[in-house]
């Protein structure tokens, strides 16, 4: 591989030749791909494997690759695999716990409300349910908080509260477990 970086694209990606930008758009048949989202026994995966190995080797920058079963998605697979795995670090995250951290969240979130009627540290001392309508997950919690704040500007409140909150959809996955959760705490009781 030769050290000169061909100029960063500048094509709509719909329109983009170039085919490490084309390995990774949606085929012309408008469905998504399954299986393997990167194929480095393709030309396509060989530029782009190429350009992640120039990237790691000559720019004083670290580099964080995120997705979804990154191991198992065609990344770490075969010889080029291989090469870019012997650069990485692999750390696998998942939900917060219902921890320190987890209420030091929610009060960061909470302070940079600019609603005029909320009452501070409201949301703070829900953290213990706000953990368990999202699962832990800071985007359902991002989701959850600003769909709240939106309404309560709607609605002319001004103010977040727990009635508000129950009324708030998030995700799929976090409204399935906090209901999971919730059928079980009555089963229970």
């Amino acid at each position: 591989m030769s050290d000169a970086m061909p100029p960063p694209c500048t094509h709509p990606a719909n329109n983009c030749k170039h085919t490490a930008c084309n390995s990774a758009q949606t085929p012309p048949d408008g469905r998504p791909r399954r299986g393997t989202v990167l194929n480095l026994a393709t030309t396509a995966g060989e530029e782009l494997s190429d350009h992640l190995k120039y990237f790691t080797e000559h720019l004083p920058a670290t580099f964080i690759y995120a997705g979804i079963d990154v191991e198992h998605s065609g990344l770490f697979t075969g010889i080029r695999g291989d090469q870019i795995a012997g650069r990485c670090t692999l750390l696998h995250t998942g939900p917060f716990p219902l921890n320190s951290e987890w209420e030091a969240l929610v009060a960061t979130m909470e302070a940079t409300l600019r609603l005029h009627q909320h009452k501070a540290e409201t949301l703070a001392s829900l953290h213990p349910y706000l953990h368990q309508r999202t699962g832990g997950m800071i985007g359902s919690l991002s989701h959850l908080i600003r769909a709240a704040a939106i309404s309560a500007i709607l609605d002319g409140s001004e103010r977040i509260t727990r009635r508000q909150l129950d009324t708030i959809h998030v995700d799929h996955a976090s409204e399935r477990a906090f209901r999971g959760e919730a059928r079980r705490g009555r089963a229970a009781g």
